[in-house]
């Protein structure tokens, strides 16, 4: 595909202080382009809950951090023994590798501390964030096809997409499951069952574990079809994504079953 969007060669004044080339990478510009249109879908919902767009601004930009952290540490604890050995690995390549189920993980606290301190009821704030998880890891997920990471296993039907461009990191020049798209129309089902829920919800919180929910078994159904076994495995077959996913399952199905018993008003 096209890991690399734009090339401009920096200006010779500048180049003391910069590389000789500005590169846009895909994967980076989808995420700034999902961050966007969070802010612009999220903004005129929480006048609700007397959120300046201040307020808003700096809750994405405290949440970016930390799902960016959260990505890189659930990354880096794919093969822990590597980059104990090597630490330099570490700083290289900040731009990609990210799991982003840690990058949920460690969004979701940074969110509820921010709504704490400004005082904001947190379930039915939740809700409204039940989109932002389809919509940004859409904008996620096409830059992962761009950059060619995230990849399926070889595929031998209509459905396989053949990467060439020497700087992807998927395998070359041989057909493979599109699982980026696989994981662009979970989130895109994901984003259509929660508008049709917003109306029928019976209690503050259960769009965000629907959301929850629904991802955690559609990702592990996508999981089957992925081919970057780098991303790690628990007992052999179990991949981390999936063990994750049942853990989330399982705690939602907890929440659920506590937050249903104060029904909306």
């Amino acid at each position: 595909m096209y890991p690399e969007l734009l090339s401009i060669r920096t200006p010779q004044f500048l180049r003391s202080i910069l590389p000789p080339e500005l590169v846009v990478q895909a994967y980076g510009a989808m995420i700034v382009l999902g961050v966007l249109a969070v802010y612009f879908f999220t903004a005129p919902r929480v006048k609700k809950f007397g959120m300046s767009k201040d307020d808003l601004s700096n809750m994405i930009f405290y949440t970016f951090i930390a799902a960016f952290v959260g990505g890189k540490v659930f990354y880096y604890l794919q093969e822990p023994g590597l980059y104990i050995a090597q630490p330099s690995k570490m700083f290289r390549n900040m731009g990609s590798g990210f799991v982003f189920y840690g990058s949920l993980i460690f969004a979701v606290p940074m969110i509820i501390y921010f709504l704490r301190k400004k005082k904001i009821p947190i379930r039915a704030f939740l809700d409204v964030l039940a989109y932002v998880g389809p919509i940004v890891h859409s904008f996620g997920r096409m830059g992962c096809l761009l950059a060619g990471c995230c990849y399926g296993k070889v595929c031998d039907n209509v459905l396989g997409i053949t990467f060439r461009n020497e700087l992807s990191k998927a395998p070359l020049d041989q057909p493979l499951y599109p699982t980026q798209i696989f994981d662009i129309i979970v989130n895109l089902i994901t984003l259509s069952l929660l508008f049709y829920m917003n109306k029928r919800k019976s209690f503050d919180g259960q769009l965000f574990l629907i959301y929850i929910v629904l991802y955690a078994i559609g990702r592990s159904i996508v999981e089957i079809f992925r081919g970057d076994a780098e991303r790690g495995f628990v007992l052999g077959f179990l991949s981390h994504s999936q063990l994750i996913a049942l853990v989330l399952i399982g705690i939602s199905a907890f929440f659920w079953i506590r937050w249903n018993r104060t029904p909306l008003a």
